[in-house]
């Protein structure tokens, strides 16, 4: 349901937060694109790579990615802020 809001309205907000509980924060605002499989097996890829390191069966990750009709989000920032500092 997110991707089909997204489709209809490209637009997205993301909060990125630390760990910790009062920790600093950052949201982020701008347009999104929605990238389909098969274009965005690529950099499914990479973002597990830089998240988890190498996969033990990389046919396995790249079938149930198709499985699940996986996509991947480009998000075009147009606005930054507020922070927790201000």
């Amino acid at each position: 349901m997110k991707t089909k809001n997204l489709e209809r309205r490209p637009r997205a907000s993301l909060l990125v937060f630390t760990d910790a509980f009062y920790g600093d924060w950052v949201q982020v605002d701008g347009a999104v694109e929605v990238v389909p499989l098969p274009e965005a097996m690529d950099g499914l890829i990479a973002c597990y790579r830089q998240i988890a390191g190498e996969h033990p069966d990389w046919e396995e990750y790249r079938a149930a990615m198709e499985r699940d009709r996986r996509v991947l989000l480009r998000m075009t920032i147009d606005r930054a802020g507020p922070d927790a500092a201000g």
